[in-house]
Order: C-alpha cells, then structure tokens, then sequence
C-alpha cells in the first residue's frame, strides 16, 4: 500500500512555535546546521507511529519551553497522510502542558495509539545509532525489534506485555510476598508473550536474510545475521510454540532463586543479541571501520524496507535517516537516493551541507530548517 506524508503541521513541539510544510510524497531532504531544529522534525514525523519516537522521550519533555519556564507547553503534530491516493487526518499530542499521556486522533477521532500502525510504518537510523555494533546488546535488540515492529505491530504489544510481567515477577521475588501462585502465572504470561516475541524475531530475521540474499552485488556490504537468544533460535529451528512456551515457562521457575540473588532477570528474550557479520570480509561489524558499520546497519533498513514496499494490505514504511548521508562516499550517497527512488518509498534525511544531496536534486523535496522557518529549495 503506497503511503506518503502530505501535509505536517506542528504546534509548540520542541523547537518550533508552529510550523506547516505542504509535501509531494517525494523523498524530502531537510539541511540546516546543527541546532537548526532538523533532528526535532524527524522526531515529530515519528511520533505519528505508536511508541515514544525516536528519541524515546517522555512526553513532557517534548513542548516547547521558553527560557525561566519548568514545564513545557501542550505540544501537537498533524499529518495529512496519503494511502493509495485516499486521504487521512492523523494527529497526536497532549492536550495540557506536563500531561504524561498523549491523545491520537483519526480524522479528528480520539483512538487508541495502536491504531497510527494501520497508517503508517517507519524504520529510522539516527547518530545514537552510530556505536550500535560496539554498545551493549540492549540497543541491538531496541534496534532490530523497531525493524520487526515495522512488519509486525503486535510486537510491540507483546514486548510490553512481556516487560510489565517480568517487572511484576522481579518485584515479588526480591520484595516479596514471593507468592508461589502468583509467581506462576506471572511467569505463564512472560513464556506466552516472550515466545511470541522471540517468534517474530525469527521471522523477520530470516525475511530479511533472505532479502539481502536475493539482492546481489551492490555498493552496501552484504551481511550475515544471527539471533543468538535460545528463545529465538528454537523458533528459527521451526520447534513448536506450545514446546518454546513450555520450555520457557519452566526456565523461569527454575531461576527464581537465582534471579532474586541477581536482582534481575537472567532468563528470556529480554537476554538475546543481533550478531551481524561482513559477509565479503567474514568479519563481525565491531571490528569493521566506522563507514562500513553504517553501510551495515543502513542496508538492513533498506532491505526491510524492499521487503515491506512490496506489501498489499500494509501502508509502505517511511524511512527517517538523520545524519545518514554524512557517514556515506559519494558512490554510497548516490546508490541510497537511487534506492530510496526505485523502491517507492518515502523518506526524510537531514544533513547540515546542501553538497551532500547533489545526488537528490530535481527528484525529491530540499527543504532549508533554520530555526523555525522551513523553506523550500528544490522540487521534484
């Protein structure tokens, strides 16, 4: 389903009092030097999905606030989004300044925020993802599950489901009561929803393998990829799910002396890593150079992107690339916007030097950000 953003709109969000930009559906690049507010309209775009954005901030840190003031204003995105040539009005926000809630609507309805996955997917890479390889396993495993969250909303659900129970579980075994039954079905929740987690994770490992596979020679390094949390690799091995659930279900009963000592959870797929590999080189990305750790971590974007594009009956992902193109050569620079083009897909790269998207122009929408003004440079 071919999906593009139309129209945006924000109001007292971060940086910009109000602004309003009217878009083609093209890709969008947005230069502007740093501070200019670039960052800031990316994060707005993102919050037109479920979840905290991509900066993962709480709600109240996201209203605009004057000098001397505590507490930042009431904030608003609207969006014009444009599905298969039918139009549809999105918007969230909070509705007062310090509310920890924000409201989404569905042409001027209040929904639940699930209900922005019917409308939009997006994948995004931003500079706090530029150590991925080298940083612990926590911000592979946020990473990768954004990539299945693109494919498959209910994951989210799921991961959530499965954290609130583990904190519940956590709780009672090092605050107690350490209620037997309790900790039961607590830990029948967390095997039910962490075997549907580690289940998707499979999935989408194995279609994005697959993808890469299929892609051939191309000027980003071909990679090799593995989960390597138990959980995932029993149901990449195709085990049955009532036996993961079981299984999983039983490992956490039998930890809870252990985990009680730790104070934490050592058993789940709350434990896992994404291990990728240079295929041509046979090498782990950690010890690849900085350049080919971004050609890396873009071509999986890409390549779920390729994946999803192709989807009938789900809106094509949006992908948001902040600071991208500065980390690529010019052959790499070229080879993304050509990609970006052939696929179909939406996306909005920012950078601070206009040079950098010399490649872009007179095939997409250039757009100058200073401070709150956004002005158009180039058009399609």
């Amino acid at each position: 389903m071919r999906t593009a953003i139309t129209h945006l709109t924000l109001t007292d969000f971060r940086s910009y009092e109000r602004a309003e930009i009217a878009l083609s559906g093209a890709p969008v690049w947005l230069v502007g030097p740093n501070g200019a507010g670039k960052t800031n309209l990316l994060e707005a775009l993102s919050l037109l999905t479920p979840g905290r954005g991509l900066r993962g901030a709480a709600q109240v840190e996201l209203g605009r606030r004057q000098p001397g003031e505590r507490t930042g204003r009431a904030w608003a995105v609207a969006a014009l989004v444009d599905q298969d040539g039918e139009p549809t009005r999105l918007g969230t926000g909070v509705e007062s300044a310090g509310a920890a809630r924000r409201v989404v609507r569905l042409e001027g309805e209040t929904v639940p925020p699930g209900r922005l996955a019917d409308h939009q997917r997006q994948v995004w890479l931003t500079p706090a993802q530029d150590r991925l390889f080298l940083e612990g396993a926590g911000d592979r495993r946020r990473f990768f599950d954004r990539l299945v969250f693109a494919a498959e909303p209910t994951h989210a659900a799921h991961a959530s489901a499965y954290e609130k129970s583990m904190r519940e579980r956590l709780r009672l075994l090092t605050d107690g009561p350490a209620d037997a039954a309790w900790l039961t079905a607590l830990e029948a929740r967390m095997a039910e929803a962490g075997t549907l987690m580690a289940d998707a994770r499979a999935r989408t490992l194995a279609a994005l393998q697959a993808e890469i596979d299929s892609r051939g020679e191309r000027p980003f390094p071909q990679a090799r990829m593995t989960l390597t949390g138990d959980w995932e690799r029993m149901a990449g091995e195709g085990l049955d799910f009532a036996e993961i659930e079981g299984r999983l279900a039983r490992a956490l009963a039998s930890a809870r002396e252990r985990d009680a000592a730790a104070g934490r959870s050592l058993t789940g797929p709350h434990r896992g890593d994404l291990e990728v590999i240079h295929a041509e080189k046979d090498r782990p990305a950690a010890e690849c150079s900085t350049g080919e750790q971004k050609a890396l971590i873009l071509n999986l974007v890409l390549a779920q992107g390729a994946r999803l594009s192709r989807a009938e009956s789900a809106p094509n992902p949006i992908l948001l690339l902040d600071e991208v193109a500065a980390h690529l050569d010019r052959r790499r620079r070229a080879a993304l916007f050509d990609e970006i083009e052939a696929l179909g897909l939406q996306a909005f790269l920012t950078g601070t030097d206009e040079h950098l998207f010399e490649d872009l122009k007179g095939r997409a929408q250039g757009v100058r950000v200073d401070g709150q003004a956004l002005t158009m440079l180039d058009g399609e």
